[in-house]
């Protein structure tokens, strides 16, 4: 596995759509509709946590759906990993950077973006090959702020903040020249999900790709 090349191949996909919705659904029947749905509005990379007990099978019908960019979340172990892989992700996010998951990720053909939240992790990530990390949680961790602060000593990584983003403050995040992208849930909130009003969605897609 290239690391570099499969890293700068989703930055560029990621950076393209600027906001990746950060998707919990267990509802397999939603899966495609609701991937059409943001598809349609802008937003085509799609992380899909590993929270549900159908995630698994939500992934594998989102990736069926034409020009989606289907990635697992919460991946925390090298089964999550081959289980990704099997259900047609096409990237792996990390809550976490433990030193067992940057191996272990070695061993899968799809990128992880490893979960930071100080500048130990993220060094420790660096070294292990990775220049592009989440940093979570976002806002509890001081946000903007620790980001701009990242910048100096830290020049040579990137970041998709991720917790607490809202088209509020979104803006200030993708303003800064250290972060690719941002991740969020409010572009699919699960009352519309549920009510299947996936024309709601596509509308909050819309605006988020617009930038908020």
């Amino acid at each position: 596995m290239t690391l570099s090349q499969d890293i700068e191949q989703l930055k560029q996909q990621v950076r393209a759509a600027r906001v990746i919705p950060v998707l919990v659904l267990d509802d397999v029947s939603r899966a495609r509709p609701l991937a059409e749905a943001l598809v349609a509005g802008g937003l085509n990379v799609l992380e899909v946590t590993l929270r549900t007990p159908n995630a698994l099978a939500v992934m594998a019908e989102m990736a069926r759906v034409e020009g989606a960019i289907v990635g697992s979340g919460t991946v925390r172990h090298a089964t999550h990993m081959r289980q990704s892989e099997d259900a047609g992700c096409q990237f792996m996010v990390s809550p976490g950077a433990p030193a067992y998951l940057l191996e272990d990720a070695q061993s899968v053909s799809i990128p992880l973006l490893p979960g930071v939240g100080s500048p130990t992790e993220a060094m420790a990530a660096a070294r292990a090959g990775y220049s592009f990390l989440k940093f979570f949680p976002a806002e509890a961790l001081g946000g903007v702020k620790v980001l701009k602060a990242f910048m100096s000593p830290l020049s040579d990584l990137e970041f998709c903040p991720t917790g607490g983003i809202s088209p509020e403050n979104m803006g200030a995040y993708l303003s800064l020249s250290n972060v690719v992208c941002v991740g969020g849930s409010w572009v699919a909130p699960a009352d519309l999900v549920q009510k299947g009003d996936f024309g709601a969605i596509e509308k909050l897609a819309r605006a988020a790709r617009q930038g908020g």
